[in-house]
C-alpha cells in the first residue's frame, strides 16, 4: 500500500473531508440539475463538494467561458444540456481532461422516447414554459399567500388541501412547497382559545391534513422563533403558555383529538423535511382523486 493511500485511508478514519470541485451546467433554471446533485451527493460522507453552478447555458460562446473555468478547477460536471453540438463540446473537453462527464436526464429521455416511439424535441427550458400549468403554479402560489396561518377563512372551498395544526407544525414552509407544484393549499392554525368555526373545517371538496409534532420539537422551535434576534428570552416569556411543555402537550392532544374525530389524515412533521412531508400529502391527494375519479366511473357506467 503506498503512502498517499494510507494517509487517506486514515483521513477517512478520523473523518476528514475529501474536498472537490462540481460543475452542474444547464441550458435551463438549473433546478432539476440542482436536486438530483443533492440527492447524489446525500449518500456519500466525508465528502466536501465545491459547487459551481452555470444555469441558462444556451450559446457556444457561454460554453467557452465555463470550459475555461472548469479547465481553472477541475471536477466531475453534471449537464443538461439539449443542443448536441454544445454537449460533444463538453463531453470532448471533459475527456481530454479526465474528469466525469455526465448528462443526467440522458437514460430517461432515451427510455421514454423508445416506449413512446417519438423523438424528444430537444428544446431547453420546456419544463418552464408560460403555459397553463405555468399559471396553474402562479394561482396556486397566490392563493397560499392568501389563505396563509388563517390570514382569511373566505375561499377555503376553492382549495385543493387544508393542512390544520398548532403553532410551528411546518404548516406555511409546506404550503408554499405544495403550492410551486400547482396545488391549491390553505393552512389553518389550532390556537387556544381561538375557535374556528366547524363549517370550515368541514367542508366537502379540499382534503384536511393535520399536522403535527412533538412537544419537545414545538417548544425548541418556538424559543428557537422568539429568540431570533440573538438575545435571550426575557424571564416573562417563560411562564408564556406558548413555551410552556405541558401547555404545548395540551395543545398536540386537543389537536390529535379532533384529527381523529374528523377522521382526517394526521402527518408527524417532527422528524421530517418540508419535502418529505410535503410528498406525504400529494400521495395522499392523488390516492383521494383516483378515488373520486372511480367513483364518477362506475356512477356514469351504471347510469348507460
Amino acid at each position: 500500500m503506498t503512502e498517499n493511500t494510507d494517509d487517506e485511508h486514515k483521513a477517512q478514519q478520523e473523518g476528514a473531508s475529501k474536498q472537490f470541485h462540481l460543475h452542474l451546467v444547464s441550458d435551463a433554471t438549473g433546478t432539476t440539475l440542482l436536486g438530483l446533485a443533492r440527492a447524489c451527493l446525500a449518500q456519500f460522507e466525508h465528502i466536501e463538494p465545491v459547487q459551481k453552478f452555470w444555469p441558462l447555458v444556451r450559446s457556444e460562446r457561454q460554453l467557452e467561458r465555463i470550459i475555461a473555468r472548469i479547465q481553472e478547477t477541475p471536477g466531475p460536471v453534471i449537464f443538461t444540456l439539449v443542443d448536441r453540438k454544445m454537449r460533444h463540446r463538453l463531453q470532448d473537453f471533459c475527456d481530454e481532461l479526465g474528469i466525469p462527464c455526465v448528462a443526467v436526464l440522458d437514460p430517461i429521455i432515451r427510455s421514454l422516447s423508445s416506449y413512446l416511439g417519438e423523438h424528444a424535441m430537444g428544446v431547453p427550458g420546456l419544463q418552464h414554459a408560460m403555459d397553463d400549468a405555468y399559471f396553474k403554479r402562479v394561482e396556486a402560489i397566490d392563493y397560499a399567500m392568501r389563505h396563509d396561518d388563517g390570514k382569511t377563512l373566505k375561499g377555503l372551498k376553492h382549495a385543493d388541501v387544508i393542512l390544520v395544526g398548532v403553532s410551528r407544525t411546518s404548516k406555511t414552509p409546506t404550503s408554499v412547497f405544495l403550492a410551486r407544484r400547482g396545488i391549491k393549499v390553505a393552512n389553518i392554525p389550532l390556537v387556544p382559545g381561538v375557535e374556528v368555526p366547524d363549517e370550515k373545517l368541514s367542508l366537502e371538496r379540499p382534503m384536511y391534513v393535520g399536522l403535527t409534532a412533538s412537544p419537545q420539537r414545538l417548544m425548541h422551535l418556538r424559543r428557537t422563533r422568539l429568540n431570533s434576534n440573538g438575545e435571550s428570552v426575557p424571564d416573562y416569556i417563560e411562564d408564556n403558555m406558548y413555551l410552556d411543555e405541558e401547555e404545548i402537550e395540551e395543545e398536540v392532544r386537543t389537536a390529535r383529538r379532533m384529527f381523529t374525530k374528523k377522521d382526517w389524515s394526521v402527518i408527524d412533521v417532527t422528524k421530517r423535511s418540508i419535502e418529505e412531508t410535503a410528498a406525504e400529502i400529494m400521495a395522499l391527494l392523488q390516492s383521494r382523486l383516483d378515488k373520486i375519479a372511480e367513483k364518477e366511473s362506475g356512477a356514469k357506467e351504471a347510469k348507460e
